[in-house]
């Protein structure tokens, strides 16, 4: 299995980017799906979580109001519309997959977001 992520870019701030994720391979049924970033020395850490069966979406709260988390569970993708990107939301960002409850089961390879005047 695996999840290949793309869109990422160098941006302007208050630039726009769509981030994609698709997943191939033989893949159980997913029950949630998140992006995380990971800055210049710091630890990778979720930006968004999305259940799609439910349709319930978490964001942490520095991209509350700028992004938005969406995916098809049946086409196994996700997506990120990240809006108003500012220099803070440089980072590499990674999609991930949960097909048991509890855990990320699958990561794609990261795609580098810059946002820089």
């Amino acid at each position: 299995v695996q999840l290949q992520a793309s869109g990422g870019g160098l941006v302007q701030p208050g630039g726009s980017l769509r981030l994609s994720c698709a997943a191939s391979g033989s893949i159980d049924d997913i029950n949630a799906m998140a992006w995380y970033s990971q800055a210049p020395g710091k630890q990778r850490e979720m930006v968004a979580a999305l259940i799609p069966l439910r349709g319930t979406t978490q964001y942490t709260r520095s991209v509350k109001g700028r992004f938005t988390i969406s995916g098809d569970n049946v086409k196994k993708t996700v997506y990120l519309q990240m809006n108003n990107l500012q220099p803070l939301d440089t980072a590499v960002y990674y999609c991930t997959m949960s097909a048991t409850f509890g855990r990320w089961d699958y990561w794609g390879q990261g795609t580098l977001v810059t946002v820089s005047s």
